[in-house]
């Protein structure tokens, strides 16, 4: 059995999360941490997802939990880095779902497999649609070239955090790498006034926020008398929760090194 501490354990993702894990036959739940005050620290992490009491109660200290733990799965906005330093050190793998990551932070976490020997899934998203997605949409943008504009929308749920979606810049960033650009230098975020003619080389990203969405992403290749889009609706964050579970499996037999979904699903 695999055993799993989760972070996060009372938001959204962390009880779809806990009741996989509860419900899997080659789990265990190892543990349960939430941020400091919250209402739920000291309740039961499986009466929390819907399930009955699994006698884990909802912690704030990661620490104490590692010494039996196998893996940690991070969806969380707390302190994600830090979490990896310690999960790395008492030799658990960690899978981050946590998409308001700074270049910093990622270097930080490529530095994790090499000098101390983590094993660390990154994804800004963990569908299998999606993943997908990000491999037609860079094969359509190297065949369709300059001659297409394209403009990546996306749309999530009006209590999400960061905008765009870690998402929509891994969209841009796999399209970007395809077409010889760079997403610093090319992406747009949005427009506004007199800003003049489209240039070819430009990457459109819009975000827009309402309601109970989970998840849309729609990539748009444009061009004179044409249009192609490539749409992605996740109706459920079920989805993602699986997505992460593929990663703990895939990381409990993995040498050390940073990975994404592409290298869990074998789509590289």
């Amino acid at each position: 059995m695999i055993k799993v501490v989760v972070v996060g354990a009372a938001g959204r993702m962390g009880r779809l999360l806990v009741s996989r894990i509860l419900t899997s036959n080659d789990m265990k739940l190892a543990g349960a941490t939430e941020f400091s005050g919250s209402p739920f620290v000291g309740k039961d992490a499986g009466m929390i997802a819907g399930l009955d009491a699994c006698g884990i109660e909802i912690g704030t200290d990661i620490k104490p939990l590692l010494r039996n733990a196998d893996a940690v799965i991070d969806f969380s906005t707390g302190p994600v880095v830090e979490n990896a330093k310690l999960a790395t050190d008492a030799g658990a793998c960690m899978v981050i779902g946590t998409t308001a990551l700074t270049d910093a932070d990622k270097k930080t976490l490529s530095d994790l497999t090499g000098k101390k020997g983590g094993r660390i899934v990154m994804a800004s998203n963990m569908s299998v649609g999606v993943n997908l997605l990000f491999d037609l949409c860079a094969k359509v943008a190297k065949i369709l070239g300059d001659d297409y504009d394209v403009e990546i929308v996306e749309m999530h749920h009006n209590k999400k955090k960061d905008a765009p979606s870690g998402t929509a810049v891994s969209l841009a960033e796999a399209i970007a790498k395809a077409r010889d650009l760079s997403y610093e230098k090319n992406a747009v975020h949005g427009r506004k006034g007199i800003i003049g003619e489209r240039k070819k080389s430009e990457i459109g990203i819009h975000a827009v926020r309402g309601g109970d969405v989970v998840g849309d992403h729609t990539v748009i290749f444009a061009t004179e008398g044409e249009r192609i889009e490539l749409v992605h609706k996740a109706s459920s964050r079920d989805t993602f929760a699986k997505g992460a579970l593929k990663a703990v499996r895939f990381l409990s037999k993995a040498r050390p090194g940073i990975y994404n979904m592409q290298d869990v699903l074998g789509l590289k």
